[in-house]
């Protein structure tokens, strides 16, 4: 097989996404993402090396969530010294949220040090994370640009965060040249502030696509406002705080926006909102410099250029701040990440406020197996937090209409886009890998694109198959 792909994460899981395409004697990675969820199965899977790092060529990363850009440094660590290809708006991401990671690890490393006489060495530290953005190049969208010898691509617009990509790729071998379709994580049309997803024309012999939400659809973009105007309308009624475990990259902007124009609109009241988390606060000024990505058929973003400064927003970055917080009185609404639960902020704010009937723990985006996030959604009678019981007795909310994944629905229409595009090239006939999602999302999306006449594949982890 001169032209193949072996899969390595996110195959029949959500997480770690990394794919390794092998053209003749070239490889390059598409993303290596962090793999999250149990910790001990997850510290495992990330010190695996997906390839030798000396047989990598490059890297092309889709977008800067740390499930698909998470594991760069420790590549870095590991002695890699070639380029990562991204968006401009991804490097300038990840420069942050690399460097958060790391944070989090050496941190981690020092707690189980001091508490449990327990020394777990960081996958990497900040230094890495450092060094990874003097490898990282960016590009702009529906560019060409030659990733290796006999691999060329192009970066178009994914519609899921700032600066996300679904991947072109035209791959020539001797005589042999085929079209490979990496989608990246296709976003939804009509969410806040980005521009909506531009399904890659031209056609494809093989697409490797997501199917996170490949068994369900999404409540509509504006039924997920009314839904977030109503928890907060309710939740201050009762005296209450929303607490909203959300990515610092993407949701909290979104939320941000949705909010200020809701108040706009009158139709919160004017309640203090926080958005506890250093890195969200420095994902905002990462979006304010990059207004070139804005949808600009969005009333607000034509009306105001300060789309996340409005009286009722305020940033907390220092810990004191932070704490603070718990001893405030009356209705708020908090935004802390990390967006399963797993760690940051938001576990102080549950362990102070899951028992608290008054208040809504409002969940925002998906929760992957064995995440505190998960537990929440399930409406356990009690979650464990910070290694203590807490009992759950605020409120659940889950609103799936800001997730930042299009559902199933979406994903056909994307899919039937991309294959309508190539049938004057011969190449409306795409051969369909599906990754990044759990088993029976996988399982339904595949039956149903086979149904739609697509010849549609589940790759497990380890397969090689030819392009």
């Amino acid at each position: 097989m001169t032209m193949h792909i072996e899969f390595s994460g996110a195959a029949r899981e959500v997480t770690g996404s990394c794919h390794i395409l092998r053209v003749g004697k070239r490889t390059v990675l598409l993303d290596c993402g962090l793999f999250q969820g149990k910790r001990s199965e997850s510290r495992e899977k990330n010190a695996r090396m997906p390839v030798p790092v000396e047989e990598i060529d490059a890297i092309v990363l889709s977008h800067a969530h740390i499930d698909h850009a998470g594991r760069l440094p420790y590549l870095v660590a590991q002695g890699y010294k070639g380029t990562i290809w991204a968006t401009n708006a991804t490097r300038d991401l990840c420069a942050i949220m690399l460097a958060d990671s790391a944070h989090i690890q050496e941190k981690d490393s020092e707690y189980l040090a001091r508490h449990r006489n327990e020394f777990v060495e960081p996958l990497y530290r900040i230094e890495d994370a450092t060094r990874t953005l003097e490898y990282m190049v960016g590009m702009p969208y529906n560019k060409w640009f030659d990733v290796t010898d006999g691999v060329r691509a192009q970066f178009v617009e994914a519609g899921h965060i700032l600066g996300s990509a679904s991947v072109v790729l035209e791959l020539r071998e001797g005589e042999t040249f085929k079209r490979l379709i990496f989608s990246g994580d296709v976003g939804r049309a009509g969410l806040p502030i980005i521009r909506d997803p531009a399904p890659p024309t031209g056609g494809a012999d093989v697409i490797i696509c997501e199917s996170t939400y490949g068994n369900r659809d999404h409540e509509s973009v504006d039924g997920a406002r009314e839904h977030l105007a109503r928890v907060v309308r309710d939740t201050a009624a009762r005296g209450g705080r929303v607490l909203i475990p959300a990515f610092a990259v993407g949701r909290t902007q979104e939320l941000v926006y949705d909010l200020h124009q809701l108040r706009r609109e009158g139709r919160i009241p004017e309640i203090p909102i926080f958005i506890d988390s250093p890195l969200a606060t420095d994902a905002t000024a990462v979006f304010a410099m990059h207004p070139e990505t804005y949808d600009q058929s969005e009333a607000l973003v034509r009306r105001t250029s300060n789309l996340f400064g409005f009286p009722m927003v305020k940033f907390t970055r220092e810990v004191e701040e932070s704490k603070k917080l718990n001893s405030l009185h009356g209705p708020m609404v908090i935004i802390a990440a990390s967006g399963m639960a797993e760690s940051g902020r938001i576990l102080h704010h549950l362990r102070h406020g899951a028992a608290d009937p008054r208040n809504t723990i409002l969940i925002v985006g998906f929760q992957a197996e064995h995440t505190l996030g998960r537990r929440i959604v399930e409406r356990r009678p009690e979650l464990k937090v910070f290694g203590d019981p807490v009992p759950l007795n605020a409120q659940v909310e889950v609103l799936l209409g800001y997730s930042a994944h299009a559902d199933r629905t979406e994903l056909r229409e994307w899919l039937h886009h991309v294959r309508s595009g190539g049938e004057a090239s011969g190449r409306g006939r795409p051969h369909v890998l599906l990754v990044h999602g759990e088993p029976e999302a996988q399982d339904a999306f595949a039956v149903r694109l086979q149904e739609d006449g697509f010849r549609a594949d589940i790759p497990e982890p380890g397969d090689r198959i030819p392009i």
